[in-house]
């Protein structure tokens, strides 16, 4: 298996406040030692309030997008959600835990344990990275995972990152790099505590370490494309709507596979880079350039196969082949489609004011999940 580093120039200088998505509440920190506040109850959907925030940014290049020739040749994908069973209600097990880790910082994260769990055979992990303003309640809420956990059988992990207000629940970025608000300026270790997550995890159940996998929207795709690249001897693949690289070299030591999901009508999070129109005004990297460059690492063929896909004339996809032990990575435009976590409801009227209306005609989840579950570490 050969890798190669790519490093790429140092041309974004962002400092702001990623906004995605509306604001759910986290519970407070009212106990003491390694892992307090710990609670479980029957899984319910959390609604989610909207803040906004100012931000200074300092401006950047934006990457132009590359354009390949479609191939000619027929079609190799028929259906998006294979071998995913459609969510179903979420009776598991839902734990909200407060939680110190090795840099100091206390930290808070909700977990789903579905009742569908097998005590005989390991099981897979999903870590579920929320947008900048979200939180794990609001994005558990906004994406379902819960559901196609229940329905397919693993555990999903949504941390929290850091709280712009210390004192407040919500307005939570991560540290992807470039992006975003307080995490980054910070220097926040939010690698070291999703490493941390996954020791915790593993002590607790049977993980399966072939199917360790990684979802995020927006702030939470930049943070999961930092963890593809500093944590790929941990995490199989990746799944994400709305990101982008946020650091300037990728290390990967192991291949690691990448569905990206992105609106061409998305403005928060424009796919070719810029300033989106978010309150944050942060001037976004290439959510193109963020996939060339997995792919690249992973000794992908050069050029993607570029398909329609007949269902659904807004979608197109992108995919690289004969990449290193047997990893893929793929590109899904959707057009039409904005920032909104597509396929899924709004978790509140002022979310859905800021990142418009969700893409109806296509579920983000379940093809993520169904990518995510066919790429194990070999």
């Amino acid at each position: 298996m050969k890798l190669r580093s790519r490093t790429r120039t140092a041309r974004f200088l962002v400092v702001g406040l990623c906004t995605t998505m509306g604001v759910g509440g986290c519970r407070g920190d009212n106990g003491s030692g390694t892992i307090t506040s710990l609670e479980s109850e029957s899984a319910t959907a959390h609604g989610s309030s909207m803040s906004t925030v100012s931000s200074i940014v300092q401006t950047s290049s934006v990457v132009e997008p590359t354009t390949v020739a479609p191939s000619t040749a027929a079609p190799v994908i028929s259906d998006l959600y294979a071998s995913v069973k459609p969510g179903t209600a979420a009776v598991g097990t839902v734990r909200e835990e407060w939680i110190d880790t090795p840099d100091g910082r206390r930290r808070h994260f909700r977990a789903y344990v579905p009742t569908t769990l097998r005590a005989d055979e390991p099981t897979a992990l999903l870590i579920a990275l929320h947008g900048g303003l979200g939180s794990s309640g609001q994005f558990a809420a906004n994406s379902g995972f819960d559901e196609l956990a229940e329905a397919n059988g693993f555990i999903v992990v949504y941390p929290d990152g850091i709280r712009a207000v210390p004192d407040r629940p919500g307005l939570q970025t991560w540290n992807g790099g470039y992006c975003c608000g307080p995490a980054a300026r910070q220097g926040v270790d939010d690698v070291g505590y999703v490493r941390f997550l996954l020791d915790v995890f593993s002590e607790r159940f049977e993980v399966d370490a072939r199917r360790i996998f990684v979802a995020g929207h927006s702030n939470g795709a930049i943070m999961a494309y930092r963890l593809a690249c500093d944590l790929s001897d941990r995490i199989a693949a990746i799944g994400v709507q709305a990101g982008s690289l946020g650091i300037d070299e990728c290390r990967m030591t192991k291949p690691v596979s990448v569905i990206h999901i992105h609106g061409l009508a998305d403005t928060n999070h424009p796919i070719d880079g810029g300033v989106g129109t978010g309150v944050s005004g942060v001037e976004f990297r290439s959510g193109r350039e963020a996939v060339k460059t997995l792919a690249e690492l992973s000794d992908c063929d050069a050029a993607p196969r570029v398909e329609d896909f007949p269902p659904n004339s807004d979608v197109e996809i992108s995919t690289w082949m004969n990449c290193s032990s047997g990893t893929e990575v793929r590109l899904i435009t959707v057009a039409g489609a904005g920032h909104a976590w597509m396929g899924h409801a709004a978790t509140s009227e002022a979310a859905a004011a800021l990142v418009g209306p969700p893409y109806e005609n296509f579920d983000a989840s379940r093809a993520i999940w169904s990518f995510l579950v066919q790429h194990p570490r070999d």
